[in-house]
C-alpha cells in the first residue's frame, strides 16, 4: 500500500519516465514481504538502456528492473535507498521521509 505522495507528483514522476528521463518518486509504503522498511523511492525510466547504464554505477542488477510495460523502475530501499538518494543529490526525499533517522 502506498501513501503519502501527491497526485501532482506522480503525475510529474510519470511523464519523465515516460519523456525516458531519469525519475525519482518517494513515498510511504507498507508491504509484508519487507519488513521494517516502511518508504521506497521509485527510480524510472522508459529507456531501459539509460535505466540500466543508471543502475548499473550502484551496482543495481538489470533483474531487479520491475518491468511494468509503461513505467519501468527500480525500487530501493533501506540503506541503498538513503545512499543513492544522498549521492543523486535528494535530500528533500530525504528530509521528508525522515529516511537518515531510521
Amino acid at each position: 500500500m502506498a501513501f503519502g505522495v501527491k497526485k501532482a507528483e506522480l503525475k510529474d514522476w510519470k511523464a519523465k519516465v515516460k519523456q525516458g528521463e531519469i525519475a525519482f518518486l518517494t513515498h510511504f509504503w507498507l508491504d509484508d514481504r519487507f519488513p521494517g522498511c516502511d518508504t521506497v523511492t521509485k527510480v524510472g525510466c522508459s529507456d531501459l538502456n539509460k535505466l540500466k547504464a543508471w543502475g548499473k554505477q550502484y551496482g543495481l542488477e538489470p533483474g531487479w528492473i520491475h518491468n511494468d510495460p509503461r513505467f519501468p523502475h527500480f525500487d530501493l530501499f533501506g540503506d541503498r535507498q538513503l545512499r543513492i538518494l544522498k549521492e543523486e543529490g535528494y535530500w528533500d526525499h530525504i528530509h521528508r521521509f525522515q529516511l537518515q533517522k531510521k
